[in-house]
C-alpha cells in the first residue's frame, strides 16, 4: 500500500429491494475483488430484501454475512454533511469519496438510488437520473429507441390495472397483433425475472400473470428466431463499443437460471460476424447510448435474425452483471480492457461525470435590494 498516497473511499452499493437482489451480491462481490487495494478502501453498503441499509466492516468478509450482521446506517441527503453514511444512533458518520451502485432492478437501476446519491451530491458510477429510469422501462425505452432509427422487436405493453379488469380485450388485442409464440415479461426489470416464452393462447393469461406480479406494466414482444448479440459501451461524452459476443444458451431462451443458476450457456467472444456486421452493432449501441441518456457504462442486448440478417436492439442495461460469467467486463478483456483497469475506468468516469454536473447553476443571484421586493 502507498502511504503517501490517499485512497479512495468507494461505497460499493449491493442488494436492494428487487428480484435481482442475489444477482447483486454476486456482482458485488466481483466488482470488490476487483478494486486495486493500494488505491481505494472498499466500505460494503448492503441493503436488506426489506430495504434496510447496512455497513459492512474488515471482519465481514462475505456481503450475505453484512446483510445479516452490518450496522444499521442510513444515506443523508444533505450535501453538505460531511458523515454521508450515518451509523443508527451514533450520530457518527463515514464519508464517501465515490459510489459504485451494483444494484440491478427495482429501486437500483430504475433512477431512484441515483436520485438520492445526488441529493448527497454524491460522484457515482453509471448513468443518471433520467437515463436509468429510461432505460429501465423498456417501453419507454423503445418508443426512444424508434425515435432514433434504431430498429427493436415489434411489441405491446399492458398495464397491469387493464390485464386484471379486462382480461379477454387485453389478450383478443395481444393475439390480433402477433401469432405465437409471444415473449411476455415485465416492462421495468431485467435478468429475464417473471418472463415466459408463450407458444399458445393456454400459455398467455398465466404468463401474464407472472409478470404482472413484479411490474405495473408487462411488455409482450414477438418471438424473433435469433442469434442473441451483446455489447459493451463505455463512456460519457464521447462511449466506446466494445467488441460484439454471443450469447447461445442451453435454454430455449436465455431465462434466469440459464444466466445465474446452471452452466451450458456459451459465450462466444468474439461473436462470429461480418466486419459489416460488427460495425452496425457497435453504431447501434452507440446510437442507443446516447438516445437513452446514458453515462459510464451500459451493456446493449441485440437479437440478430436467422435467415433474414436483420438486428433488433433487445434492451439496454445501465447497471450490467458483474459476475465472473457476465458479459460486460469479459467483453471489454477481450477488447483488451482487463477487470481491475475497467473498475478503475469506471470511476474516473464517475468523478468526470460528478465534475460536470458541479458546473450547473442551481440557483439565481438576484440584484441588491430584490429579495425584498420578492417577499413583499
Amino acid at each position: 500500500m502507498t502511504p503517501d498516497k490517499k485512497r479512495l473511499r468507494i461505497g460499493v452499493l449491493f442488494g436492494g429491494r428487487s428480484g435481482e437482489h442475489e444477482v447483486s451480491l454476486a456482482s458485488a462481490a466481483s466488482v470488490i475483488r476487483g478494486l486495486d487495494p493500494d488505491k481505494y478502501e472498499i466500505v460494503p453498503i448492503g441493503i436488506t430484501k426489506e430495504g434496510h441499509w447496512l455497513i459492512g466492516s474488515g471482519a465481514q468478509k462475505m456481503l450475505p454475512e453484512v446483510l445479516r450482521t452490518g450496522q444499521r446506517v442510513t444515506m443523508s441527503a444533505d450535501p453538505t454533511d460531511a458523515a454521508l453514511v450515518r451509523l443508527d444512533g451514533s450520530g457518527a458518520g463515514q464519508r464517501i469519496d465515490v459510489v459504485f451502485p451494483v444494484m440491478h432492478g427495482t429501486f437500483g437501476e430504475d433512477g431512484t438510488i441515483q436520485g438520492l446519491l445526488d441529493l448527497a451530491g454524491l460522484p457515482f458510477v453509471g448513468a443518471g437520473v433520467l437515463g436509468s429510469a429510461i432505460a429501465m422501462d423498456k417501453d419507454v425505452a423503445k418508443k426512444l429507441l424508434q425515435a432514433a432509427k434504431i430498429p427493436v422487436v415489434p411489441w405491446v405493453s399492458v398495464r397491469r390495472d387493464e390485464w386484471e379488469h379486462h382480461e379477454n380485450v387485453v389478450i383478443h388485442q395481444i393475439e390480433k397483433e402477433f401469432p405465437y409464440p409471444v415473449f411476455v415479461k415485465p416492462a421495468t426489470l431485467g435478468s429475464s425475472v417473471g418472463m415466459t416464452k408463450v407458444h399458445s393462447h393456454q400459455e398467455l393469461a398465466p404468463a401474464l400473470n407472472l409478470a404482472s406480479e413484479f411490474a405495473m406494466k408487462i411488455l409482450v414482444e414477438r418471438a424473433v428466431n435469433a442469434r442473441e448479440i451483446e455489447l459493451s459501451v463505455l463512456g460519457n461524452h464521447d462511449p466506446q463499443a466494445s467488441i460484439p459476443g454471443e450469447i447461445v444458451p442451453h435454454h430455449e431462451f436465455y431465462d434466469y437460471a440459464a444466466k445465474y443458476l446452471e452452466e451450458g450457456t456459451q459465450l462466444l467472444i468474439p461473436a462470429v460476424l461480418k466486419p459489416a456486421q460488427v460495425k452496425k452493432f457497435q453504431h447501434f449501441a452507440v446510437e442507443a447510448f446516447r438516445a437513452l441518456e446514458l453515462s459510464g457504462m451500459a451493456r446493449v442486448d441485440f437479437f440478430l435474425e436467422k435467415g433474414s440478417g436483420k438486428i433488433y436492439l433487445n434492451e439496454v442495461n445501465t447497471i450490467p452483471g458483474f459476475t465472473s460469467i457476465s458479459m460486460y467486463p469479459k467483453l471489454w478483456q477481450a477488447s483488451g480492457i482487463p477487470f481491475s483497469k475497467l473498475i478503475d475506468k469506471l470511476i474516473e468516469l464517475a468523478l468526470e461525470q460528478h465534475a460536470e454536473k458541479a458546473r450547473t447553476k442551481y440557483a439565481i443571484e438576484l440584484p441588491s435590494g430584490s429579495a425584498g421586493a420578492l417577499e413583499g
